[in-house]
């Protein structure tokens, strides 16, 4: 019996290394007693080393083993801060836990006030209120909680450590105004508050009061009122106010230190021309300006070309006046252009030619005439001058250049362009409306036969003027006669002797549909929302669609056709039909169709118009050039759906989105973070960014559409009250899509849609870009003993067995791995059982943004 307890006394020895343990009640044994109940490995290099000051990311300021700094970032924390362990280090003025799963801080954790400096608790999983005895931290330099969970308010108590330099709160959720306390950090240099839900007017004074701010973030919030006064801020550097609600502006008082101001997506409105002048002058170090999506008004304000470090300038999407583009002075050190939707009208000055620099020049829906000028950057990768009035040849040496641009687009003018100087594959989606005139030279064996068909075509022309007159000579004698018989009867057509219906109606089965209830076409109102002078009908819907043609047929989905058309003025549409609604006034819906068509995202599909036809909705949204993400991952010809399969919500069979990016483009681990990203964001938007929050009820690869500029946009969100469904989020029954629908609706009568299930739906889709595979349906499923992409990837994961899920296309280019499977355990979190483990679409734009790649890599 002795000889077995001596036995187990060994084994605890050797699994404890009790020969190296430190002693009790000393530093060494606190920091060991930390790592061991966090589930971490030993931070020691050497088993028989117990001193603590030679341990990796341990400082001591001798070697009297007190312990001053612990940096164990992302070394495999979980749980929460065990009592008794790090907050008994009497000394400790630096310590970094970032990167891990912290769940919670000890309830001893304010024994470190009296020698904390610095704190980072970044990126862990920490839920609640910020610790309200956060100010009895009187040391405090540097604060760190971005990338949590916590919620509530900021306290008061914050207002107490006026020794803090660097606050980080970004990307959590925290409500409610900022405290007026919070003035009282003074010694603040860096403040980032992005991504929460703070909201109402800033305090008094906030922005002045911290003489030595050099960043201020506040994006991604719900702040409004007038922006912080920046008057005594002479060493701000940094401003990104982006993402609120915004409406006062002022930038007087900005100071030569200045180099980034966004000020995008908020509701600043006003003249412009009122940003006073020394804006400009005062701006020498500039280098970043965005504000764009907002409702400014006048022309752009004097002194733009003063900026001469300026080199990302945009001013899109507001409400600018007529301006000529020649008389604008814009800075030659420009690499970023965007005046997409700023009124310019006239000719593109030839000095955009000098912009060696540029690598985006956006310059589409405004009314710029005249030509094309030769664009001498050689740096150019983006071009759009679509939706002008543009005119001519595009210049020859721009032509040869295209196969090299990564994005392009000269649709809707009135161009013409040589087709054989250009593939194929780009002709479609980037040059509708325009016109393919190639000289003879590149024909030099026609030469003869156009020669003739050029004598043909005057013949002709004489023989088509003959019939003319004569047709109009018999068209004025029939009038003559018809006005001595009488005057004519005028008659308002119904809606069968107004069209001539052609088109089959696909959704039509009977006299009684839909369509029977639109009595006269041309009185029933069309409403387009950023267009209201308009003035369309239901008769222009029909045009467009050539009577709803099966030909113009892009989807057949649950909700209803989706089809595609061009309303006048060539605004390029896809118009849904909802043919099973929820039974709602048509004021009702209005009112509903015209919120949702206030919601603006980047990364979601607008809604332009609707139309009340019947019992019918009719939704008008902006044509995506490039189809969906369906298309680009699992059908071929890339990007191409069968034409047999009209069931899912799928727009654009036609090819356009193997015409606009190669299968190299698609292959990139860059290009499809940046869909995952994006889409990432766009729910973030809706559950986090919008009253009430809308759960969107059915994210999946064919609800992702790519626009012109292969940018990922969400489509159908918002739509339950319409087809039945409630919009609070919390208690609408519904049973999502195959292969998306979480596990808790496996009991149909009890699904509620909800954020986090909207958050496994993403997690599918952002392991289908990572694999490539389907949801469901993958003969290597079975394989594993799984019937679907989840359960097969979860599996994997949970082995380890990352490179054998990464799909080969993209791991073949050389991208980081490391990021990839990164990303793996991002869309892991998402797909988890429990929909509380499950994290926030917050969080994750936050994940997928640290591990997003940088210029240069694939």
């Amino acid at each position: 019996m002795a000889a077995g307890f001596l036995a187990v006394y060994l084994s605890v020895c050797l699994l404890l290394r009790c020969s190296a343990s430190p002693e009790p009640n000393t530093d060494a044994f606190f920091v060991a007693e930390f790592f061991r109940r966090m589930g971490a490995p030993p931070l020691s290099k050497n088993d028989s080393s117990s001193d603590v000051c030679s341990w990796p990311g341990v400082s001591c300021e001798c070697q009297c083993g007190k312990v001053t700094g612990l940096v164990a970032s992302g070394v495999g924390l979980s749980g929460p801060i065990p009592e008794t362990t790090i907050a008994k280090l009497s000394v400790l003025r630096v310590l970094d836990l970032s990167g891990n799963n912290i769940t919670a801080l000890s309830s001893d954790f304010s024994e470190l006030c009296g020698s904390l400096a610095s704190l980072d608790l970044s990126a862990n999983n920490i839920a609640g209120s910020l610790p309200g005895n956060i100010g009895n931290f009187k040391l405090m330099e540097s604060l760190d909680f971005s990338h949590n969970r916590f919620s509530g308010e900021i306290p008061r108590e914050v207002g107490s450590l006026t020794n803090l330099r660097f606050l980080n709160l970004s990307s959590n959720f925290l409500e409610m105004s900022i405290p007026e306390t919070f003035l009282g950090c003074v010694a603040l240099v860096s403040i980032d508050l992005s991504n929460n839900k703070l909201g109402a007017n800033l305090p008094v004074g906030f922005g002045s009061s911290f003489k030595n701010l050099t960043t201020m973030d506040l994006s991604g919030n719900r702040f409004a009122g007038k922006m912080p006064d920046l008057s005594n801020l002479p060493s701000l550097a940094f401003l990104n106010l982006s993402g609120n609600l915004f409406r006062d502006l002022s930038l007087e008082g900005l100071r030569e230190a200045l180099q980034v101001v966004d000020l995008s997506k908020n509701q600043f409105r006003g003249l412009i021309s009122q940003v006073n002048r020394s804006f400009t002058s005062n701006s020498s170090s500039l280098i970043y300006l965005d504000m764009s999506m907002n409702e400014l008004t006048g022309e752009f304000f004097l002194g733009l070309g003063d900026l001469r470090s300026l080199n990302h300038l945009n001013l899109a999407f507001n409400k600018f006046s007529s301006q000529e583009f020649v008389h604008i002075e814009l800075p030659s050190a420009l690499r970023y252009l965007n005046l997409s939707r700023t009124n310019l009208t006239g000719r593109i000055p030839s000095g955009i030619s000098q912009m060696l620099n540029l690598k985006v020049l956006d310059l589409s829906q405004n009314h710029i005439t005249g030509s094309i000028p030769e664009l001498g950057a050689r740096s150019l990768r983006v071009i759009d001058f679509s939706q002008n009035n543009l005119t001519g040849e595009i210049p020859e040496s721009l032509q040869e250049t295209l196969p090299r641009i990564e994005k392009f687009n000269f649709s809707f003018n009135n161009l013409t362009y040589c087709a054989e100087k250009l593939p194929s594959a780009m002709l479609n989606s980037s040059f509708i409306g325009s016109q393919s005139d190639c000289p003879i030279a590149v024909y030099p064996d026609n030469v003869v036969s156009k020669g003739r068909k050029r004598l043909d075509l005057k013949l002709g022309f004489a023989i088509a003027l003959s019939v003319f007159f004569s047709s109009a000579v018999l068209i004025f004698l029939a009038l003559v006669c018809r006005r001595r018989t009488g005057p004519w009867t005028i008659k308002q057509l119904s809606y069968n002797e107004e069209q001539n219906v052609s088109g089959p109606f696909y959704f039509q089965t009977d006299s009684t549909t839909w369509v029977a209830d639109v009595k006269i076409a041309s009185s029933v109102p069309v409403v387009v929302f950023e267009k209201p002078l308009l003035n369309l009908t239901f008769t222009d819907l029909l045009n467009a669609t050539s009577n709803f043609d099966r030909g113009t047929l892009l989807a057949e989905g649950k909700f209803g056709p989706v089809y595609r058309g061009f309303l006048p003025g060539g605004i390029h549409v896809a118009m849904k039909v909802l043919v099973h609604v929820a039974s709602v006034t048509d004021e009702e819906a209005a009112q509903e169709l015209e919120r949702l068509g206030q919601i603006k995202h980047p990364n979601l599909v607008p809604l332009t118009g609707y139309c009340l036809a019947g019992e019918q909705r009719i939704l008008i949204y902006d044509y995506m050039e490039n189809g969906n993400l369906q298309n680009l991952l699992h059908d071929l010809p890339l990007g191409v759906q069968s034409t047999e399969d009209w069931t899912s919500d799928t727009w654009d069979q036609d090819n356009t989105c193997a015409q606009s990016i190669t299968t190299d483009g698609l292959t990139t681990w860059r290009f499809r973070h940046k869909i995952a990203l994006g889409a990432a964001r766009a729910l973030a938007f809706l559950h986090h960014g919008c009253f009430p929050m809308i759960v969107h009820r059915d994210v999946k690869a064919s609800s992702i559409y790519l626009d012109s500029s292969m940018e990922p946009r969400l489509a159908d969100f918002g739509l339950s009250s319409l087809v039945g469904f409630s919009t609070d989020g919390g208690n609408a029954t519904f049973h999502g899509s195959a292969g998306y629908a979480p596990p808790e609706f496996s009991d149909p009568e009890n699904a509620s849609a909800t954020m986090k299930s909207d958050v496994y739906a993403f997690g599918v889709v952002l392991f289908e870009l990572l694999t490539r595979k389907k949801p469901i349906g993958d003969d290597e499923y079975s394989e594993d003993k799984v019937t679907n992409l989840v359960g097969w990837a979860r599996a994997l994961v949970r082995r380890n067995e990352l490179a054998r899920l990464i799909d080969p296309k993209i791991r073949e280019t050389g991208a980081s791995e490391k990021q990839m499977e990164e990303a793996l355990r991002i869309a892991y979190l998402c797909t988890a059982d429990l929909p509380s483990k499950r994290p926030s679409m917050q969080q994750i734009v936050g994940l997928l943004k640290d591990i997003e790649p940088v210029i240069g890599e694939q």
